[in-house]
């Protein structure tokens, strides 16, 4: 038994050794360093592909865009510039991303308006080429204008500048202030609505029909549907909206609920009249 004791500790000392020497790695520790930093640049680039915009399908159309950007407050930081140009009159200033308010725009409403002066200008609405459209608020009893300047850069829509105006600065006093009164006072309402009244609408009796009629004044009250009073909002495409044009064309269309009327109106004599109601609502 004592010679066999001196060779099992030698054997455990060889093993105790062998085993020392598996676990000692001298490249371990530069490799845990390298397999670190390159998570960390991995994390750092998938980071940077997260935060850097990417055009959406909703840019195509603008119609959808806007809808989007009004809507989703993480996407319209991201399509704002910063610090985004301010233009009250002539005076400018800046707002710094950390003083934005998530601007809902029409989309707190359940419709929002369009104006033009041709008929053939409301075609511009699906105009998948556009680069620049602006989106205005005109608030009737101040008479001031909010104008919103979007672009298409590298296939995404985004929010350049605002700036805020009196209406007469923008050459639409003479519409807005008769549409004004136009939609406050019934007496003027009625003296200023053309005799007949073309009326267009979805005929009862077949749905993929359109029906064309005239109303009287009394008729016009029995059908007529609610007006805007307080304020108009507009999407200029590129559209004309001219202080000396002789039509307007009013579109209000419905959020989500096929809502659609149109009213046309001209300037005969110097004075404005209604000529024109269509309602296609769905």
């Amino acid at each position: 038994m004592k010679q066999l004791i001196p060779g099992f500790l030698i054997i455990v000392f060889l093993v105790s050794c062998g085993g020392r020497k598996t676990k000692t790695d001298p490249f371990a520790s530069l490799t845990g360093m390298i397999d670190s930093v390159s998570r960390i640049d991995s994390l750092q680039k998938k980071a940077a592909v997260k935060e850097e915009p990417k055009p959406l399908e909703a840019d195509e159309l603008f119609d959808d865009f806007i809808f989007s950007y009004a809507s989703d407050v993480d996407l319209q930081k991201q399509r704002t510039v910063f610090p985004l140009p301010f233009y009250r009159g002539d005076t400018l200033t800046h707002i710094g991303k950390e003083h934005w308010k998530h601007d809902y725009l029409f989309t707190k409403q359940n419709y929002y308006t369009l104006l033009f002066d041709r008929e053939s200008d409301m075609e511009m609405v699906g105009d998948t080429t556009l680069k620049a459209v602006q989106v205005e608020w005109i608030f009737l009893k101040t008479r001031r204008m909010k104008k919103y300047f979007f672009e298409r850069r590298k296939g995404m829509w985004q929010l350049e500048a605002i700036k805020m105006r009196q209406i007469g600065e923008e050459g639409k006093g003479g519409f807005v202030d008769f549409y004004t009164r136009f939609v406050t006072d019934s007496l003027f309402q009625s003296s200023h609505i053309s005799q007949p009244l073309q009326f267009i609408t979805i005929d009862p009796d077949d749905e993929f029909s359109i029906l064309e009629t005239t109303l009287d004044v009394n008729q016009w009250y029995a059908f007529r549907p609610p007006l805007p009073l307080e304020s108009l909002s507009n999407i200029d495409y590129g559209q004309k909206n001219e202080d000396n044009a002789t039509t307007k064309i009013l579109k209000v269309n419905g959020i989500g609920n096929g809502y659609s009327n149109v009213f046309y109106f001209r300037k005969r004599g110097g004075e404005w009249e209604m000529y024109k109601y269509e309602d296609t609502s769905i």
